[in-house]
């Protein structure tokens, strides 16, 4: 039997399987606000940074623009944001936090560290964290260089 083809072999997987997890570790801390994972990170976006144009929020997660609209659709229905026309650029729609959204980054002040001890364990300990964000940073700029030639 061919190895490249075992499922205990393959990194996508392993990577695909964490990824899934945590986002199931984040769903009881976020749905208690009605939150899901996606909202939150554009909440982690515009609490570094309001009053934002779609593009740079879609650019800053690494999704497309169609992906990210009907997130903040909801959001905007909640009152979580405000979506309004840009004052340079009619076409450019500016996203800002409402005061509801504003709240939510100190009811949510805990989630961080909570999510962050259950991902620790024998092997991913604080200070191993850093080596960690490196080589996953490595993997993803390496996609995102690949996808660029692809798209060339």
């Amino acid at each position: 039997m061919d190895g490249r083809f075992n499922l205990d072999n393959q990194l996508c997987f392993r990577l695909y399987t964490a990824s899934r997890l945590i986002t199931q570790t984040y769903h009881p801390l976020l749905s208690v606000y009605g939150l899901t994972y996606p909202q939150y990170l554009v909440l982690l976006v515009l609490w570094e940074k309001d009053a934002q144009p779609v593009n740079d929020i879609a650019k800053r997660l690494l999704l497309e623009t169609n992906t990210v609209t009907p997130l903040l659709k909801r959001m905007e229905a909640e009152g979580i944001i405000t979506r309004t026309q840009g004052t340079k650029d009619a076409r450019q729609i500016i996203v800002n936090l409402t005061s509801k959204g504003r709240g939510l980054q100190e009811k949510l002040s805990d989630v961080p560290e909570t999510v962050g001890k259950s991902v620790l364990c024998d092997s991913v300990t604080p200070s191993s964290v850093p080596g960690l964000f490196g080589m996953l940073d490595g993997i993803i700029n390496q996609l995102k260089c690949n996808k660029n030639e692809d798209n060339q």
